[in-house]
């Protein structure tokens, strides 16, 4: 699968791809969990199972560009070549193999693009009797838009709520009625214009668990992200707008999921009111992407019974693009400039790694405290 690439991507890559020493949590694998590994080998994919792989952390991401590793990064390359994720599981249900780390048990998948592959490749891992998931945590790392009037590309953003844009009514634009801010507007509601509070009852949105986001924001908050001359020169042209002109930031915000990659001023404008709907004025929108519904969703139900554990998941997405252009350039201009390359790829897959790699080392030092209970 090919994806937009920053221009800047080559000429930093012989840095991203140094090696890094081992990781926190790293050891000789027991016994127990060589002969699961030895032992899944000969189930079939789907099938029954009589051994369990333990699974620590799962890494979520949604998309690699050529291979898993040696080329220009996806969002999954960093974390097999640096996890050292060297065990390939044939995953056929699904649209990637997985790869496994039996030292520390790290899981990570790659689900495809869209909230119909991450909701279906996250219901077959969770009822893959090859794996227990019952205490694994699920770590959601991707790239993202970001709006530039709540931060920069290149950030990291943890999200509390989770919001999905796709359950609507929609009319042509050339059809919207006179007074209607928008042709897109909440399933059940008489028009864009009604505020009226309703339970999200579809998937519209799902909430965090919120002390388990504050622990990995309240540990990664002071993270240095990595800044390039690329990253300044792009938001530098977003005048009147300071918060997009900052260097990369760890930050928190809420997510939007769409399946339609939506640019522009009027469009930023529907996402801060359609989380604002959803959420009951509580949930700012900050990062736009595709997958996050669709793979909370799963997490949910596999949590009915006992499969996963919807209190253990986190979603960090870093900002590779802005959700709208700079003063005095057309949507239409910026979307087809962007689309040939995004301007902070390179440092949103380094700030994804970077950070979401403090949280993961955190809970494999700690395994003892963590296993059972989840941080607070």
């Amino acid at each position: 699968m090919r994806f937009p690439l920053s221009a800047t991507v080559a000429a930093v890559l012989a840095t991203l791809a140094l090696c890094t020493p081992a990781q926190a949590g790293d050891a000789a694998p027991g016994e127990p969990v060589a002969a699961a590994l030895t032992g899944i080998r000969s189930c079939a994919p789907g099938g029954p199972c009589a051994h369990r792989l333990p699974v620590r952390v799962v890494i979520v991401t949604m998309f690699e560009i050529g291979a898993d590793s040696g080329d220009l990064p996806g969002e999954f390359q960093f974390w097999k070549e640096r996890r050292h994720l060297d065990e390939r599981i044939p995953f056929p249900q699904s649209w990637h193999d997985l790869y496994y780390n039996p030292d520390s048990q790290i899981l990570g998948m790659v689900t495809g693009m869209g909230s119909i592959k991450s909701a279906t490749a996250t219901l077959a891992l969770g009822l893959d009797q090859r794996f227990d998931l019952s205490h694994a945590y699920w770590l959601v790392a991707g790239i993202a838009g970001i709006d530039p009037h709540q931060g920069s590309i290149g950030s990291a953003v943890w999200a509390h709520y989770l919001v999905d844009g796709d359950m609507a009514h929609e009319i042509d634009p050339r059809e919207t009625p006179r007074g209607w801010k928008y042709g897109y507007f909440p399933l059940g509601s008489s028009g864009p214009a009604d505020r009226t509070a309703r339970a999200p009852v579809n998937g519209e949105m799902f909430e965090l668990n919120p002390a388990l986001e504050a622990w990995a924001y309240g540990l990664t908050k002071d993270v240095q992200l990595a800044d390039y001359p690329s990253l300044a020169t792009a938001r530098h042209r977003y005048v009147g707008m300071p918060k997009a002109q900052v260097p990369p930031m760890v930050m928190q915000g809420d997510q939007l999921a769409a399946m339609t990659f939506w640019h522009g001023r009027m469009m930023n404008d529907w996402a801060h009111d359609w989380v604002a709907y959803w959420t009951g004025g509580k949930g700012t929108f900050v990062t736009s992407a595709m997958e996050e519904t669709g793979t909370f969703q799963s997490l949910t139900y596999l949590s009915r019974i006992g499969r996963a554990d919807r209190n253990r998941v986190m979603v960090l997405r870093a900002g590779s693009n802005f959700t709208m252009p700079p003063p005095g350039v057309s949507a239409a201009s910026n979307l087809l400039r962007e689309d040939k390359g995004y301007a902070g790829m390179t440092a949103a897959l380094e700030s994804l790694y970077k950070t979401g790699s403090v949280v993961v080392d955190e809970l494999l030092a700690h395994w003892d405290r963590y296993e059972g209970t989840p941080p607070k």
